[in-house]
């Protein structure tokens, strides 16, 4: 049985803290009345409110990001990512405090925020190489006396959608890179977790950005709206589910802009018979549950291969989801543990999962550990749904096809890795999957025809660091080019081709 940890809910404050926008390098108060609570999911008590800005403000961070732009576009680069080695400093120096205001807002473990707060820095490290990142490329005679050279050169505001369960990292895979290629930049921040960039713009506030270089604005869709429909904003980039990246992908391609849509995910992990079980089994547990398995790279469907690997696996697997700890991650006796996991976003995404997990029992899985009744003393309140684990599921079932977001496993059998690669790319989604194998053949075999993005060998987690692209393919990516690294170059800078030739002066 799961083990639940206790934990005392801090009672509900009378006067919570309202979250302001930061435009033009100045803290301002949305101009609006409407506000929601941001909750912790631990307790389901309310711990700050967050403005649903207008339009309107939107609207002044784009005008004050596109004035901004001329000065800063014309700024040597060296000059641009000074503010950059700034921010990696203040990020590390205040990991901790930022980390715990990561968790108490979105629930996953102090060690898993402490991790995403770490990619934040290296993709402040990568876009610190602009000077060399940004360089073009010259051909000399490409024609009699003509020579060929294309440069790369900022485009004007660029904005970002960011989404409740990364609340660092994903702005931290677009925000660097705009303002190191000379762009401006508006964010914003999830209206569920939104103080975790609160905490980090107060640092970017610190690091000398001239005004209007980079912008946050709190609010919902009035907000995302206003960023795609203003002739000012030159791209934006979105990281939520599927539906509303094909929303995105219409709007910015009505209006002739830049985008990348990264949407939902069903990751699968693939478990050949020469497989290290013991190891495989620790390395997938971390896979599926790390953040309640509400990240777009959490494998949520495990494949093995042969009859033999299959009931080793459903065994050992189920064993070592029994072993989690359900806790708030910020309780003390619990906070350093490496196997605990922490709630749901919210009541609507816990009825979802719970909607999936009945819906699986329908269509015939057999329910091998059943979350649905997970309680954590003291934390009541809370969002929890428990590890949740089907076996006996066939391929094509609405329980396996489906992004459920939460901390269920379905387990399926194949009979050889072919039929397990079938099984792969049956579904609508190719963010990323994984193979445990000691056998170079089917490695390279799965790598070359799983149809996703990012592929993992004995790696459950196929996430890249830094310094290469992040993206996947289907309808788990609306776009043509991918997030963070170099490969993100491309979307904020356009690649002038410039033709030249000089005759010779007269006399």
């Amino acid at each position: 049985m799961t083990r639940v940890a206790t934990v005392r809910s801090k009672s509900p404050v009378e006067e919570l803290p309202k979250l302001k926008n930061y435009v033009n390098g100045q803290w301002v108060e949305a101009n609006t009345t409407e506000y929601i609570d941001v909750e912790n999911p631990s307790t389901g008590v309310s711990i700050a409110r967050v403005p649903l800005s207008p339009a309107s403000d939107a609207d002044k961070a784009i005008a004050a990001a596109h004035a901004a732009f001329a000065g800063w576009s014309a700024t040597p680069v060296e000059r641009r990512v000074e503010p950059l080695f700034k921010l990696v400093k203040l990020i590390r120096d205040n990991e901790e405090r930022l980390a715990r205001v990561l968790v108490e807002e979105m629930g996953k473990s102090l060690s898993d925020a402490k991790a995403e707060m770490k990619r934040v820095i290296e993709n402040c490290q990568v876009a610190c190489g602009m000077p060399v990142l940004q360089q073009g490329d010259k051909l000399i005679g490409c024609s009699f006396g003509i020579d060929g050279e294309v440069i790369r050169l900022p485009l004007g505001v660029f904005a970002c959608i960011a989404p409740f369960n990364f609340p660092a990292m994903i702005p931290g895979w677009f925000f660097p890179y705009a303002i190191a290629t000379g762009n401006c930049f508006v964010l914003k921040a999830s209206k569920q977790v939104p103080c975790t960039m609160q905490e980090i713009t107060k640092l970017i506030d610190q690091i000398g950005l001239p005004p209007g270089v980079y912008n946050l604005v709190n609010g919902d869709r009035a907000v995302a709206d206003a960023f795609m429909s203003s002739p000012m904003v030159r791209g934006v980039s979105l990281v939520g589910s599927t539906p509303t990246c094909k929303i995105v992908a219409e709007k910015c391609a009505k209006t002739n802009k830049r985008f990348q849509a990264m949407g939902a995910a069903k990751n699968h992990l693939v478990v050949m018979p020469d497989a290290k079980i013991d190891e495989c089994i620790r390395n997938m547990v971390t896979s599926c549950y790390g953040c309640a398995g509400q990240r777009c790279m959490a494998s949520s469907a495990i494949v093995a291969v042969g009859q033999k690997t299959y009931e080793e696996v459903c065994a050992k697997f189920i064993a070592a989801s029994k072993k989690l700890i359900m806790a708030n991650p910020l309780d003390p006796k619990f906070q350093d543990e490496p196997m605990l996991m922490g709630p749901v976003i919210s009541a609507k995404a816990k009825q979802f999962i719970l909607d999936m997990i009945d819906a699986g029992v329908k269509e015939g899985a057999n329910l091998a550990l059943d979350g649905r009744n997970a309680v954590v003393k003291g934390s009541e309140g809370g969002h929890f749904v428990g590890p949740t684990v089907f076996t006996d599921v066939k391929p094509g079932m609405k329980v396996h096809l489906t992004e459920i977001f939460g901390p269920v496993v379905v387990i399926l059998k194949a009979e050889t890795l072919d039929q397990a690669i079938k099984i792969v790319n049956q579904g609508p989604y190719g963010n990323g999957g994984s193979i445990y194998t000691q056998s170079g053949w089917w490695a390279r075999e799965f790598k070359l025809k799983a149809d996703v993005g990012m592929v993992g060998i004995n790696v459950g987690i196929p996430a890249p660091v830094a310094y290469l692209p992040f993206g996947g393919l289907k309808d788990s990516q609306w776009a043509d080019v991918k997030a963070q690294g170099t490969a993100i170059i491309d979307f904020y800078t356009d690649r002038r081709i410039v033709t030249e030739r000089y005759w010779p002066e007269e006399g």
